[in-house]
């Protein structure tokens, strides 16, 4: 019979040397070392430097070291890649948290983190120092991004460096026992921040119907009880906000389970640590109606700050028969940029707000809320910001330094360092001087925490934006890239496609190669490669920019376009500008045109009756979403001529019949996913290729992405949704980063040297 022969168990002392890289700093990863070093009787060291950090291990068997600290690394860390290094034994007795070292940054610092379970119990213990401390956190929660100016992550690069710890708080940091070793944000009531105003003071204004501005982890807050009417109308008549949806704060996911329909998806959004706003299905009846006005998704938050729990722990206490739900949106006067700082707040928020609240932490970025929903079955940005900035995009291969510098709507600013591109937070519109000093300083930023040396500066086709003089601005080598290629191209990037790819960019407006309006594009792309291979049929554009603002403007055009403009008479009882654009039509009046699929969208919103003059950005888009019950296709609703996809057919139907309500957005729908899919279908086809990125901000509409990504999966295609930014302009600045890094390559292949790309 024969022996079986045990594997013989490693005896020889042996010491590795171990590289980490990822998002280990600032996210209790020494401690988390220390203690597995300790519990697997190894000697050694370990320490924060400008590459990550650096671990050296000795003893017996240390192999299964390197194993448990990716299967058991702490739940707000993120290993890229861990390089192992045999170094002969030194004979060392014990493990050490060495200081860090300075150099060069490699590395990253985390996304702020909602307040953890154990900070949550501290909060409400009456035992523990933390006791009801708006401030409390430890290496598993709290500020990270918003407070750090520079890496490595240590307090003296941290708006913490002004408050000297008190001896409890400076044994806890010097302890690896402890949660809050080298938690550089640690404080307590005796040495940390402070609110300037009590917890119960905010909380007995907001019961009394007041608007409170509430500084917060990345800006402030302006809140308002989401059930008072009056308080409502009044923030929207001070904010300039006159219809544009809220976002509400709720205590807790119970809260949140009252106000609105929630799937386990969505719950666990809400509840995560970057915790963003979840768009979620409403419940009638729970909130004010002037909430989110026409529309039957609501905006939901849950309490993520110390802060925001004691609020709504004071104002259960006032009224204790309904959980409190408050407005919370981003503290700014209409179309400036979130304010972040106490003497800002006084300026431009006094008119704003019956009680500014501050605090004496400094917020070095400023970062608004992320806006998040599920979109065929998982999630997509609307927003990224607080929560996942600057978590990067692994881009999959290196290459140069650039920055992108994005769009003038829905801004964000990206810069690339080796195989990884680090979108920005959240900057919006640049259309005051505010957010044009904002998007300056998170590029600043950006740079500074990543320490890299820019070699490209990259930006949008259109040449009177102000993201393009951003771009010109940097003394670089400036590479336009058009917008909708951006759109397709960020989408690729995230999920690292082989080529070729098809890109369908469902978008508003953007710069075309042959200076028109495009918005409903095929692209055809390869590489760095990429051609127009079709678009929507072009409708006219009366009066330019004007007409995204009123829709009426494009229902006639519609109208004109499929030559029935006497069918305008419908319009024209409700708008009075319609007879006088129409009679232009017919003596014959030429405009530009579009093939934006945006402006499509408000063309038979208009015609449908649903909305003829927009208050803010796709809101007859939006209130025309919240129609659809169950999408139809109109037989014969479309047609495909040369790649252009034309809706005439549909548009006549809808006028004709006087369509209007559900059944409208039902039909434009079904028919709209039925077209594009077919289209989709012929071009992938026609390109030789299974793959279809979807982009552009159209892909916002729910009902639209998720039931064109089924169809083109019935169709054997498989279709890319952007997950890690935003499909609207929020996403095109990584869009921009990663084709041109694909033209310099290219170029720099072919032995050009001064590459540019368009």
């Amino acid at each position: 019979m024969a022996r079986v022969l045990a594997r013989p168990i490693e005896s020889r002392v042996r010491r590795l040397r171990l590289r980490v890289r990822g998002t280990v700093q600032g996210v209790g990863f020494r401690p988390f070392v220390y203690r597995l070093a300790r519990e697997m009787r190894l000697s050694g060291f370990v320490l924060n430097d400008s590459e990550g950090v650096l671990i050296e291990i000795e003893g017996l068997d240390p192999d299964r070291f390197g194993e448990a600290i990716r299967t058991r690394a702490p739940p707000l860390a993120r290993i890229d890649a861990v390089d192992v290094l045999e170094l002969p034994p030194t004979g060392g007795g014990r493990f050490e948290i060495l200081d860090s070292l300075d150099g060069r940054s490699a590395t990253r610092i985390g996304a702020d983190a909602a307040i953890c379970a154990e900070c949550r119990r501290e909060l409400t213990d009456p035992g523990s120092r933390f006791f009801g401390y708006p401030f409390v956190n430890c290496t598993q929660c709290g500020p990270r991004f918003t407070i750090t100016s520079a890496l490595p992550y240590d307090r003296a690069q941290t708006s913490m460096a002004s408050f000297s710890m008190c001896d409890a708080c400076a044994a806890d940091y010097v302890d690896p026992e402890s949660r809050r070793f080298h938690a550089e944000p640690v404080a307590c009531p005796e040495c940390g921040p402070s609110l300037s105003h009590p917890v119960a003071e905010l909380a007995a204004r907001l019961e009394g119907g007041a608007i409170v501005a509430l500084k917060g982890v990345g800006g402030f807050h302006l809140f308002c009880d989401a059930r008072n009417d009056a308080a409502i109308a009044r923030l929207r008549r001070r904010k300039a906000r006159e219809e544009k949806p809220f976002a509400v704060m709720v205590r807790d996911i119970a809260a949140a389970r009252q106000l609105a329909q929630l799937t386990d998806a969505e719950e666990f959004l809400l509840t995560s640590p970057a915790s963003p706003i979840v768009l979620v299905e409403a419940v009638a009846g729970k909130l004010s109606n002037l909430v989110a006005p026409g529309l039957g998704r609501i905006g939901l938050i849950v309490a993520y700050s110390p802060a925001h729990l004691l609020l709504f722990d004071e104002l259960s206490r006032l009224s204790p028969h309904c959980p409190p739900a408050l407005v919370a949106t981003s503290a700014n006067p209409g179309g400036e940029p979130l304010v972040a700082d106490n003497a800002d707040a006084e300026l431009r928020l006094s008119a704003i707000a019956d009680l500014i609240v501050t605090h004496d932490r400094d917020i070095v970025a400023r970062a608004d809320d992320s806006v998040m929903q599920i979109v065929d079955g998982a999630p997509a940005f609307i927003r990224r910001a607080r929560g996942f900035v600057p978590e990067p995009v692994d881009l999959g291969a290196d290459g140069p330094s650039v920055i992108a510098t994005g769009t003038d709507f829905k801004n964000t600013v990206c810069v690339t360092r080796g195989r990884e591109a680090f979108l920005s937070q959240h900057v919006g519109g640049l259309d005051n001087a505010e957010a044009i000093r904002f998007q300056r300083e998170a590029a600043t930023h950006l740079c500074s925490i990543l320490d890299v040396t820019l070699e490209f500066a990259v930006c949008d086709l259109h040449p009177d934006f102000r993201s393009v003089r951003m771009g010109e601005s940097f003394g670089l080598p400036v590479m336009p890239v058009q917008h909708h290629l951006a759109h397709v191209a960020a989408v690729a990037a995230e999920h690292r496609l082989a080529e070729p790819v098809l890109g369908l960019a469902l978008d508003g407006h953007g710069l075309g190669t042959d200076g028109s309006s495009w918005g409903g594009e095929m692209l055809a792309v390869e590489g760095h490669r990429w051609l127009r291979a079709g678009s929507l049929m072009p409708l006219p554009l009366p009066g330019g920019d004007r007409a995204a603002r009123e829709p009426w403007r494009m229902g006639v055009a519609a109208l004109q376009a499929a030559n029935r403009i006497d069918l305008a008479r419908a319009l024209e009882l409700a708008h009075s500008g319609v007879a006088r654009l129409a009679a232009m039509f017919n003596r014959g009046m030429r405009t530009p045109v579009t093939s934006s699929l945006g402006r499509l969208f408000d063309a038979v919103a208009a015609i449908s009756g649903v909305r003829l003059v927009q208050t803010y950005e796709g809101q007859a888009a939006m209130e025309f979403e919240a129609l659809v019950r169950a999408p139809r296709c109109l037989p014969g609703g479309y047609a495909i001529n040369d790649g252009v996809l034309d809706f005439r057919p549909l548009i006549l139907c809808l006028a004709e019949a006087g369509m209007c309500g559900t059944d409208a957005a039902d039909l434009f729908h079904g028919t709209l996913i039925a077209g594009l899919a077919d289209w989709a279908a012929s071009g992938a086809a026609s390109l030789g290729t299974r793959q279809v990125a979807l982009g552009g901000g159209c892909m916002m509409n729910r009902v639209l992405a998720t039931g064109l990504a089924q169809a083109l999966r019935e169709c054997g295609l498989e279709p890319y949704l952007p997950r890690l930014v935003p499909a609207n302009d929020g996403g095109v600045a990584l869009g921009q980063a990663a084709h041109a890094r694909q033209v310099i390559m290219a170029k720099r292949a072919s032995g050009e040297q001064s590459p540019t790309c368009a």
